[in-house]
């Protein structure tokens, strides 16, 4: 069976501003020695191309501490690939919205976790502040804007109190999605937990009341009452099918290696690296993403094993699953018990 690639989510740096606390990727500021340069990565946007990749997200480290982001977003966009950038904002200037528009970028995604005492404290001092400016600024300058809610057990509680600032930045989106102990997060040993159900409940009260679309990410859930418009698209055609990792999305990180998700930031899920092999050799690779490529309902345990929606679930979030208890194909927090 052939795959296809639709999306990719791509780290074209480690080098941030911040040392978050539950940064998955454990950043420290710095980037990583010989990350791929421009050349490689204007190669890397043709391959996806060749590919038929549709679009990518561009992450970090934080995107814009890489001075040829404007190069290698063109590189994407200019070959029709639709590109998301996913930042901090801390670094946004107002200069950055005429190169945004040049490059044709689709839309720009700020992580903005909460009330500004507790999305500082993971973060640092004086950032709630810049995120928001820099959400305001992008709305008013037209550039399509979203938020991106990381939940642990403290911000989760503040998701009501938050919702009033939200309502009045001007997004099109809001995204919630759970913290997964990996990176920093299980360094510095974050209370990741919180009540699925409680948050599922909020996006269910307030998703056709507020200005925006508002949802929740593949690592929540799973097929609830309103699954099929919980996920932020309320045609209802967006309802979770099961982990996408290697069957339609991949992940690439600054040195070049692939994975089937960016998310799934363990060495034990490298397939290969796009210097030493093609994209599209590792992504053809017959023994290649086998966790999803050579899944099977029998490989379930724990209550998904007998689960009516086992079927179209296949036990949720690949990455989450396994840094939280090590079973790929057991959902530890199911809102369906």
């Amino acid at each position: 069976m052939g795959y296809v690639l639709s999306q990719c989510v791509w780290e074209i740096t480690l080098a941030c501003c911040f040392s978050c606390k539950y940064c998955g990727s454990s950043a420290n500021g710095m980037k990583r020695e010989n990350e791929l340069s421009t050349e490689e990565c204007l190669d890397v946007a043709a391959q996806l191309k060749e590919m038929g990749c549709r679009r990518v997200s561009l992450i970090g480290g934080e995107v814009f501490m890489r001075t040829d982001w404007p190069e290698i977003v063109e590189s994407l966009t200019g070959r029709g690939i639709s590109v998301c950038i996913i930042t901090n904002g801390f670094l946004f200037r107002p200069e950055h919205i005429d190169a945004l528009k040049r490059v044709g970028i689709e839309s720009v995604a700020i992580s903005l976790d909460g009330p500004e005492e507790v999305h500082d404290k993971y973060r640092q001092k004086g950032s709630y502040e810049r995120a928001v400016n820099a959400v305001k600024t992008l709305h008013a300058g037209g550039i399509p804007v979203s938020l991106i809610s990381t939940l642990n057990h403290e911000n989760a509680a503040c998701l009501e109190s938050f919702l009033e600032t939200v309502k009045g930045l001007g997004i099109f989106a809001w995204q919630l999605q759970a913290c997964s102990p990996m990176g920093n997060a299980a360094k510095a040993g974050i209370d990741y937990a919180f009540d699925a159900k409680e948050v599922i409940a909020f996006v269910e009260r307030h998703m056709n009341s507020v200005p925006f679309s508002l949802g929740i990410a593949h690592n929540i859930g799973y097929h609830t009452k309103n699954e099929r418009i919980l996920r932020g698209d309320p045609s209802g055609k967006a309802y979770f099918t099961g982990c996408t990792a290697g069957l339609t999305t991949l992940g690439i990180d600054s040195i070049g290696n692939v994975r089937g998700c960016e998310s799934m930031y363990d060495d034990c899920f490298i397939e290969g690296n796009v210097r030493e092999r093609p994209l599209a050799d590792i992504w053809n690779d017959e023994n290649a993403f086998a966790y999803n490529r050579k899944y099977k309902p029998a490989m379930l345990t724990g209550k998904c094993a007998v689960c009516e929606k086992k079927g179209i679930c296949a036990a949720g979030c690949r990455s989450y699953n396994h840094f939280v208890h090590g079973k790929l194909y057991e959902a530890p927090a199911c809102a369906r018990d």
